[in-house]
């Protein structure tokens, strides 16, 4: 069984831009919808707590799938049951991004996380989303996230 990997720390605030955007539907069965930003795209995420810090999961994102790391929409998932923090005036900053134009438009996650700080981060809150997104990240780097493609495989819909 594979394990993934940390992702890129633009993921963190895709993932809390996805849940702001109110852009997750639980389907029971610890399965779960996360839309696009564009809502041009629908990833199934499972997710299945095994002990206190070690999951099995499984999502039909590029990142999870292709790359290997906890792509945003578990990410998403995780904050959205409370087992990651969250800040709600952060989030409505964050929720109206358009990841997807950006992303395939400069094709660097470090220049689209500059940007995104830049236009839709309020110059006094900065601080706070690193420290955010620090505490999420310290978070994920003690889980173990075990992949399990099965468990989506049947439902891909990206």
């Amino acid at each position: 069984m594979k394990s993934l990997a940390l992702p890129p720390r633009i993921k963190f605030l895709e993932a809390i831009s996805a849940v702001a955007g109110n852009r997750i539907k639980a389907l029971g069965n610890e399965k779960y919808e996360v839309y696009s930003s564009d809502n041009t795209r629908v990833y199934t995420v499972w997710l299945h707590q095994m002990a206190d810090d070690v999951w099995q999961v499984c999502s039909t994102d590029n990142g999870t799938v292709y790359r290997g790391y906890v792509g945003y929409p578990i990410i998403a998932v995780l904050i959205m049951k409370e087992v990651l923090p969250y800040d709600e005036e952060l989030a409505r900053s964050l929720s109206r991004v358009p990841w997807r134009r950006l992303n395939d438009k400069y094709k660097r996650y470090y220049v689209v996380e500059r940007i995104v700080k830049s236009r839709y981060i309020p110059a006094g809150k900065l601080q706070r989303l690193d420290e955010l997104v620090a505490e999420m990240e310290y978070r994920l780097k003690r889980m173990k996230f075990n992949y399990v493609p099965e468990e989506c495989n049947s439902s891909y819909r990206a």
